[in-house]
């Protein structure tokens, strides 16, 4: 009965104006009659999306996020009335049970290549999936990560949800402080950078196909994992050594802070002799600013700085 209410509820809201919408979804085609009225984002990039479109009244809740991250006074106030279905990734039950009609997850944001959860797995339920766009090579080839896996994020939910000049006018306003931040970067050098996410035996960094493999490219650096044909994942110190980075980008989140990370670095005689770690450059990101999401521009402004010396 919630879900037909849902549904009448949509085509009265839509009227004539809403006319049928497909979407491009890493490699499958996803189409909606109407606006999804029965949202639910996992993580806090993906939930931030959702809430700078002004679609916290398409939601009946988020999930994925008190498991792993703390929300900072913006997001909590974001989303104070909808509640968290799932501290970690939600269970096929728990969004059957939400009576969901949208998921917008991302592999390993939410969903597991053959897990419980996937676009397959709920299409039976009438909950349609959206996936983001850098996670998409999880589950085929795609090109190297670029801050237009973001927009194309925010542009699709547009068209979704039929808020589509919401999210042009929002991308464009990106796109211009996106200029004008790097405009003075000209020609200059790229600062050689290394992601450090978390690990100490091995530690987990971002490949070519992350996001922030974009943000320093942005910020006039280059990721010296640039050839590392992944996404999210593992490497060996050794080659975080030979590669010799000048500047370390710690990603801030879960129960190993930011400082704990860099005194880590700092303490092991095995890395003492990289070009950051001698002069003490480091520069800290919060997850949600090195995932794709909004917060990706300040994240650049950030970078920019630190890779000045600012």
């Amino acid at each position: 009965m919630k879900r037909l209410l849902l549904c009448l509820t949509a085509v009265l809201f839509t009227g004539s104006a809403y006319a049928e919408t497909t979407v491009r979804s890493c490699d499958r085609e996803v189409s909606f009659d109407t606006p999804p009225r029965a949202a639910v984002s996992n993580d806090v990039n993906l939930t931030e999306m959702m809430l700078v479109l002004g679609l916290r009244d398409r939601m009946v809740g988020y999930t994925g996020i008190s498991g792993w991250k703390t929300l900072d006074e913006e997001m909590r106030s974001g989303i104070a009335e909808l509640p968290e279905l799932s501290a970690r990734y939600p269970s096929k039950e728990v969004l059957i049970g939400a009576d969901a009609d949208f998921y917008f997850a991302g592999w390993n944001y939410g969903m597991k290549v053959g897990g419980e959860v996937t676009p397959e797995t709920l299409a039976p339920f009438g909950i349609k999936v959206y996936e983001l766009t850098e996670s998409c090579i999880h589950v085929g080839g795609k090109p190297k990560v670029s801050m237009d896996d973001m927009y194309a994020d925010l542009l699709n939910l547009g068209k979704i949800f039929g808020v589509e000049d919401t999210a042009h006018d929002l991308v464009a306003a990106y796109k211009l402080e996106l200029d004008r931040i790097t405009a003075p970067l000209q020609d200059a050098e790229p600062v050689r950078v290394f992601v450090y996410d978390s690990g100490e035996d091995k530690p987990f960094t971002a490949g070519r196909y992350a996001m922030p493999t974009a943000l320093i490219e942005a910020a006039g650096g280059v990721n010296v994992l640039d050839g590392f044909e992944k996404s999210w994942a593992r490497i060996d110190w050794e080659t975080v050594i030979d590669s010799d980075p000048e500047v370390v980008v710690v990603v801030n989140y879960g129960n190993v802070t930011a400082e704990e990370k860099r005194d880590f670095m700092r303490s092991n005689p095995a890395l003492a002799g990289i070009d950051a770690v001698r002069n003490d450059r480091f520069v800290t990101l919060d997850y949600v600013e090195a995932t794709p999401g909004p917060r990706n521009i300040g994240a650049v402004r950030k970078l920019v700085e630190a890779f000045a010396g600012e």
